[in-house]
Protein backbone atom coordinates (compact mmCIF):
# COMPACT_ATOMS: atom_id res chain seq x y z
CA UNK A 1 0.00 0.00 0.00
CA UNK A 2 2.81 2.36 0.78
CA UNK A 3 3.83 2.07 -2.91
CA UNK A 4 0.75 3.84 -4.28
CA UNK A 5 0.66 6.09 -1.53
CA UNK A 6 4.68 6.82 -3.12
CA UNK A 7 3.32 7.27 -6.12
CA UNK A 8 0.56 9.30 -5.87
CA UNK A 9 2.35 11.84 -3.34
CA UNK A 10 5.61 11.87 -5.51
CA UNK A 11 4.75 11.78 -9.18
CA UNK A 12 2.57 14.63 -9.81
CA UNK A 13 4.30 17.19 -7.75
CA UNK A 14 7.98 15.99 -9.93
CA UNK A 15 6.03 15.22 -13.42
CA UNK A 16 4.46 18.60 -12.66
CA UNK A 17 7.86 20.25 -12.35
CA UNK A 18 9.17 18.74 -15.34
CA UNK A 19 6.04 20.11 -17.54
CA UNK A 20 6.77 23.52 -16.25
CA UNK A 21 9.94 23.57 -17.16
CA UNK A 22 9.74 22.01 -20.37
CA UNK A 23 6.46 23.29 -21.38
CA UNK A 24 7.38 27.35 -20.85
CA UNK A 25 7.73 29.03 -24.12
CA UNK A 26 11.34 30.35 -25.52
CA UNK A 27 12.72 33.06 -22.93
CA UNK A 28 10.08 32.54 -20.14
CA UNK A 29 13.07 31.97 -17.93
CA UNK A 30 15.01 34.94 -18.65
CA UNK A 31 15.12 37.66 -16.29
CA UNK A 32 16.73 38.30 -12.60
CA UNK A 33 13.85 36.80 -10.61
CA UNK A 34 13.76 33.53 -12.50
CA UNK A 35 13.27 31.61 -9.08
CA UNK A 36 10.89 33.53 -7.36
CA UNK A 37 8.80 33.59 -10.57
CA UNK A 38 9.31 29.52 -10.80
CA UNK A 39 8.13 29.07 -7.30
CA UNK A 40 5.14 31.44 -7.97
CA UNK A 41 4.11 29.47 -10.80
CA UNK A 42 4.79 26.24 -8.80
CA UNK A 43 2.68 27.03 -6.09
CA UNK A 44 0.08 28.00 -8.21
CA UNK A 45 -0.17 25.02 -10.54
CA UNK A 46 0.61 22.30 -7.52
CA UNK A 47 -2.99 21.89 -7.27
CA UNK A 48 -3.78 21.12 -10.82
CA UNK A 49 -0.87 18.55 -11.04
CA UNK A 50 -2.45 16.56 -8.37
CA UNK A 51 -5.76 16.96 -9.99
CA UNK A 52 -5.02 15.89 -13.64
CA UNK A 53 -1.85 13.69 -12.00
CA UNK A 54 -3.19 11.29 -9.10
CA UNK A 55 -4.55 8.90 -11.35
CA UNK A 56 -1.80 8.70 -13.82
CA UNK A 57 0.58 8.34 -11.01
CA UNK A 58 -1.47 5.34 -9.61
CA UNK A 59 -1.63 3.50 -12.85
CA UNK A 60 2.06 3.83 -13.18
CA UNK A 61 2.68 2.62 -9.59
CA UNK A 62 -0.11 -0.11 -10.54
CA UNK A 63 2.24 -1.34 -13.11
CA UNK A 64 5.49 -0.67 -10.78
CA UNK A 65 3.52 -3.45 -8.28
CA UNK A 66 2.93 -6.28 -11.11
CA UNK A 67 6.39 -5.84 -11.79
CA UNK A 68 7.30 -5.55 -7.98
CA UNK A 69 5.59 -9.38 -8.23
CA UNK A 70 7.75 -10.92 -10.93
CA UNK A 71 10.27 -12.30 -9.06
CA UNK A 72 12.67 -12.52 -11.46
CA UNK A 73 13.16 -9.20 -12.39
CA UNK A 74 15.54 -7.24 -10.17
CA UNK A 75 14.79 -4.04 -8.45
CA UNK A 76 17.12 -2.28 -11.00
CA UNK A 77 15.19 -3.79 -14.22
CA UNK A 78 11.79 -3.04 -12.53
CA UNK A 79 12.96 0.64 -12.12
CA UNK A 80 13.75 1.23 -15.62
CA UNK A 81 10.54 -0.80 -17.23
CA UNK A 82 8.57 1.49 -14.68
CA UNK A 83 9.68 4.54 -16.53
CA UNK A 84 9.99 3.04 -19.30
CA UNK A 85 6.20 2.64 -19.48
CA UNK A 86 5.46 5.74 -18.15
CA UNK A 87 7.80 7.65 -20.59
CA UNK A 88 5.81 6.26 -24.00
CA UNK A 89 2.51 6.94 -21.67
CA UNK A 90 3.52 10.60 -21.49
CA UNK A 91 5.04 10.87 -25.02
CA UNK A 92 2.30 9.79 -26.55
CA UNK A 93 0.29 11.95 -24.40
CA UNK A 94 1.43 15.55 -24.76
CA UNK A 95 3.75 14.67 -27.47
CA UNK A 96 0.89 14.29 -30.09
CA UNK A 97 -1.28 17.63 -28.34
CA UNK A 98 -0.21 21.04 -30.12
CA UNK A 99 1.97 22.26 -32.84
CA UNK A 100 4.69 20.77 -30.69
CA UNK A 101 5.15 17.77 -32.12
CA UNK A 102 8.80 16.20 -33.40
CA UNK A 103 11.28 13.79 -32.06
CA UNK A 104 12.35 16.91 -29.51
CA UNK A 105 9.21 16.94 -28.16
CA UNK A 106 8.18 13.14 -28.06
CA UNK A 107 11.77 12.91 -25.88
CA UNK A 108 11.34 15.79 -23.53
CA UNK A 109 7.31 15.06 -22.43
CA UNK A 110 8.38 11.88 -22.37
CA UNK A 111 11.38 12.31 -19.88
CA UNK A 112 8.12 14.03 -17.96
CA UNK A 113 6.66 10.53 -17.33
CA UNK A 114 10.09 8.81 -17.02
CA UNK A 115 12.17 10.91 -13.98
CA UNK A 116 8.84 10.76 -11.66
CA UNK A 117 8.12 7.32 -12.41
CA UNK A 118 11.53 5.90 -12.01
CA UNK A 119 12.43 8.39 -8.39
CA UNK A 120 8.95 6.93 -7.35
CA UNK A 121 9.69 3.18 -7.95
CA UNK A 122 13.11 3.82 -6.77
CA UNK A 123 11.30 4.37 -3.40
CA UNK A 124 8.82 2.24 -3.35
CA UNK A 125 12.13 -0.25 -3.49
CA UNK A 126 13.37 1.38 -0.39
CA UNK A 127 10.31 2.06 1.79
CA UNK A 128 8.51 -0.33 0.87
CA UNK A 129 9.82 -3.50 2.05
CA UNK A 130 7.32 -6.94 2.18
CA UNK A 131 6.37 -7.71 5.27
CA UNK A 132 7.92 -10.56 7.00
CA UNK A 133 6.12 -14.01 7.26
CA UNK A 134 6.35 -15.49 10.90
CA UNK A 135 7.92 -18.73 10.82
CA UNK A 136 5.92 -21.55 12.46
CA UNK A 137 8.33 -23.06 14.76
CA UNK A 138 8.80 -27.06 13.61
CA UNK A 139 8.27 -30.09 15.39
CA UNK A 140 10.04 -33.11 15.59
Amino acid sequence: MKRYIIFAAIGPLVAGFFLLILGAPAGYWDGANVFRKLFKVMVVTVPYNYLFGFIPALMIGAVDDILFHVRKISPGLRMVLTGLVAFVATAILYGTLGTETGLKHYLLYGLVGFVPATLSSWLAHKFDKPAATPQAPLHA
